[in-house]
């Protein structure tokens, strides 16, 4: 599958829609390639109903800040790019208002894929 994206400003924005305890959500997401983990944004997380407060499981990450603990929660489903995978574990973390984002969509999601990311046509393609 083909997607375009802006080649020459920002984050390559990824649309995806999200499902959980409380329904559906469409959110934004950047596409991270640098990312191990996807990561949603506190907000969106309550939004689909769970409880990251509540959440036992803890990962360490490194930010640009330094190194954190944040909640590994499984949303009931993702859908990105024209894939899908169920009861996908996202880690939880507070994201600067400036990000414009409603997280990022990692490795963990695009492993098993080829993906490749064409800049001179602003074309992402996916199999």
């Amino acid at each position: 599958m083909n997607f375009a994206f802006n080649p020459t400003d920002g984050p390559v924005i990824v649309l995806a829609q999200l499902w959980g305890k409380q329904g559906d959500l469409a959110v934004q997401l950047a596409l991270d390639t640098g990312a191990t983990a996807s990561v949603l944004s506190w907000e969106t997380v309550v939004l689909l109903g769970y409880d990251p407060a509540a959440t036992e499981a803890r990962v360490q990450i490194t930010t640009g800040s330094g190194v954190e603990f944040a909640p590994r929660v499984s949303i009931d489903k993702i859908e990105a790019l024209g894939k899908e995978r169920l009861n996908f574990p996202v880690l939880c973390h507070t994201l600067p208002p400036s990000a414009g984002v409603d997280g990022l969509l990692g490795l963990d999601f695009l492993r098993g894929y080829r993906l490749v990311l064409d800049f001179r046509t602003g074309t992402l393609s996916i199999e």
